[in-house]
């Protein structure tokens, strides 16, 4: 009797450990649009963005796509610290711009509690619209 329960909260333990670490990683989307630039750009620029975040290790997963822009771009990163229609500092850049853009990284206390607030985002920025041409608000 004894082992059988040791082994059943054993189990439940594997269990609880295997569901908790499943359910810890949140992710977070964005549609990318000249419309969400602040201030708005005009253009057809259109894509997505997903970020996953594991909280217990700190580090994003990110994948971002694009099409339509003015011309190649620029630069393209993730700014934490500002609600939609404020813009705030590069938080992650990427080291590439060119769609599609993937990656990961470690954010900062502050960072992760920004993106778990709805105050990060991404932009792409160009030669034409060097504060940037697109971008999209990161929520769950």
């Amino acid at each position: 009797m004894r082992k059988t329960t040791l082994a059943a909260a054993t189990l439940a333990a594997v269990a609880l450990g295997w569901g908790y670490s499943q359910a810890a990683t949140q992710t977070f989307h964005g549609t990318l649009s000249n419309a969400a630039e602040v201030p708005p750009t005009t253009g057809n620029g259109s894509g997505s963005a997903t970020v996953t975040l594991d909280p217990a290790t700190k580090q994003i997963t990110y994948s971002v796509t694009y099409a339509g822009l003015s011309g190649p771009a620029a630069a393209a990163h993730i700014h934490c610290g500002a609600a939609a229609g404020a813009n705030s500092g590069v938080a992650v850049a990427f080291p590439n711009a060119a769609s599609p853009i993937s990656g990961n990284a470690t954010l900062t206390d502050a960072q992760m509690a920004d993106l778990e607030a709805g105050k990060c985002y991404v932009n792409v920025h160009t030669a034409a619209n060097k504060g940037g041409e697109v971008r999209a608000q990161l929520t769950k």
